[in-house]
């Protein structure tokens, strides 16, 4: 059989099978890794491992149960695990119907609404601690009219540990609940609203559980968002132990005194955050 009549018999073949076959191209096999991309590879690893290595050799490990079973820990480890939990929680009511409304609803200013929703992810905390001063302060926008008519005044108070915690942790929880919105299929919700399900009872019977594991991601990364929160807290609700003064500030202030101390509620902090990316690691981390 001549060559022609092999390509002709291939082409044939390739046809009743649907189309042409696709070569496989392998990359990364045999040619080795190029100089020029590896040596700044390796000093990146090197930039962001070497910090945390040296938090581990540098703990006091003979010390840290002391550390770490000291009256001033618990009490700052205790404020930090309610406001955060407390903080997601406010993220989650408020923030998943504003995820839906961002993902399922056209309005004018969509767009413009979805950059205000995500400016505190660029917002210098700090810069976000001035203004929740200025909106909820005793002398504030919104705050004025809190104290006088209900006599609710929010800066330097556990209440205000959780607003500042909210403020910078939600939009990750929109973020994480509007992808998975916009990657479910919209129609399960119309069948079900032309079966005659009102709209909200089609969210909370269908969109709810499609979206659950986008949900549960979001209020896990808002939770150790909020846990972590140093510039609006400190800036909104000040560092008052017992009252204000979540880990972040325990950090910040055992640092200029007993730098051990320090270190030990620093490794507290590191142990939450690797939990947290295990517990997210088959969302976020798996391997093609």
């Amino acid at each position: 059989m001549t060559s022609s009549s092999l390509g002709k018999a291939d082409a044939a073949t390739d046809t009743l099978r649907g189309g042409p076959r696709r070569r496989r191209v392998r990359t990364g096999g045999g040619h080795g890794v190029p100089l020029p991309l590896l040596l700044p590879a390796l000093g990146g690893l090197a930039f962001l491992v070497v910090p945390l290595i040296a938090l581990l050799v540098r703990t006091p490990w003979h010390s840290l149960p002391e550390q770490l079973t000291s009256a001033e820990v618990w009490q700052a480890l205790q404020l930090s695990l309610v406001c955060a939990t407390a903080a997601t929680a406010v993220s989650l009511v408020l923030g998943v119907p504003l995820a839906w409304l961002l993902a399922r609803v056209e309005f004018p200013g969509r767009g413009f609404v979805r950059a205000l929703v995500t400016l505190p992810l660029v917002l210098p905390p700090v810069v976000g601690g001035v203004a929740l001063l200025m909106a909820l302060g005793r002398n504030g926008v919104v705050g004025k009219w809190l104290d006088a008519w209900f006599g609710i005044t929010l800066p330097f108070t556990t209440a205000g540990v959780i607003v500042a915690e909210a403020f910078v942790a939600m939009p990750f929880l929109v973020i994480s609940v509007e992808g998975t919105l916009r990657a479910a299929d919209p129609r399960y919700e119309e069948a079900a609203t032309t079966l005659g399900a009102s709209r909200f009872t089609a969210f909370r019977r269908v969109t709810l559980p499609l979206i659950a594991p986008g949900i549960a991601a979001g209020a896990v990364l808002a939770w150790a968002r909020a846990l972590g929160e140093f510039g609006a807290t400190i800036t909104f609700a000040g560092n008052f132990p017992g009252r204000t003064q979540t880990m972040p500030l325990a950090v910040y202030l055992a640092l200029q005194s007993d730098p051990e101390a320090a270190i030990a509620l620093s490794l507290v902090l590191l142990a939450v955050s690797i939990a947290v990316l295990a517990g997210l690691r088959d969302r976020w981390m798996t391997a093609s």
